[in-house]
């Protein structure tokens, strides 16, 4: 006589699990393309330095965080993104209106990266870009210094212990060390900084990068290398290092006016 063996019925949640389960693979792998979109559209921007295309990088980090609401790495290029796009806004001319879009672009790159370092502590690129927002909003102001100075301390300090051997963790700590050099010291401590960076976005160029890698930031050093020696009066150095910014990135409109400056009769 033959038997049977009961089988369990399936929970009445299971159906509803495996449904919110493809649902959000499917969200998943939305996202992950928008990023991959997203970071097409930022090189190209970037290497054009062209406004539209950084705001058009922007929407479509911004979809992939709607699709992801917790993916760090949509938070990083988002906030990257808008940093950029803030500097993009900064070289235009100086209106009320543009200086509102430069202070909504700062302000939406500190929330994204805000958001990306919660998500993930250890991300070293969103805690150096943190410092320099924090750094450049205190822009000279004593009072704003004691707001943001810890905070740019914090995040300076947590990207060098997670991000040693970055090139932009080095660069981005640079331009803080920049800016509020105001001795020959000082700015020799800075131009340290940016000649370690160089080296490590060197070793990083001989490396195959892969789709959604960073790779934004060797010309932006170069620039500032330029602008240390500038600012130490070692004008050979500074135009050689203009022109080498150059060659890199040909639409770099602070290298250009640094070796006008640099190659200009004294």
């Amino acid at each position: 006589m033959a038997t049977y063996k009961s089988v369990r019925p399936m929970p009445r949640s299971m159906p509803l699990m495996m449904l919110c389960a493809a649902l959000l693979a499917q969200a998943d792998e939305r996202a992950n393309r928008l990023v991959g979109a997203g970071v097409a559209e930022f090189n190209a921007a970037y290497q054009a330095w062209d406004g539209a295309r950084f705001a058009a990088a922007s929407d479509l980090f911004h979809q992939a965080v709607s699709h992801a609401p917790a993916s760090s790495a949509a938070l990083y290029w988002l906030g990257t993104t808008e940093f950029h796009r803030m500097l993009r806004l900064e070289t235009e001319v100086s209106t009320r209106a543009r200086k509102s879009e430069v202070d909504a672009a700062r302000e939406a790159a500190l929330r994204a990266l805000t958001r990306a370092v919660q998500l993930d502590e250890r991300h070293a690129e969103s805690h150096a870009l943190l410092g320099t927002l924090y750094g450049m909003k205190i822009g000279g102001s004593l009072l704003r210094a004691a707001q943001y100075g810890p905070r740019v301390q914090k995040h300076c300090k947590k990207a060098l212990e997670l991000g040693a051997d970055n090139p932009r963790v080095r660069y981005l700590i640079g331009t803080c060390q920049f800016h509020v050099a105001k001795r020959p010291a000082a700015r020799r401590e800075a131009l340290a900084t940016f000649l370690e960076a160089e080296k490590l976005f060197v070793l990083e160029a001989r490396r195959p990068a892969g789709p959604l890698e960073p790779r934004w930031g060797r010309s932006s050093c170069l620039t500032f290398i330029g602008r240390t020696y500038e600012a130490l009066g070692e004008r050979a150095e500074a135009a050689d290092v203009f022109r080498r910014a150059l060659a890199e990135h040909p639409a770099d409109h602070w290298a250009k006016e640094g070796l006008e400056r640099v190659t200009a009769n004294p």
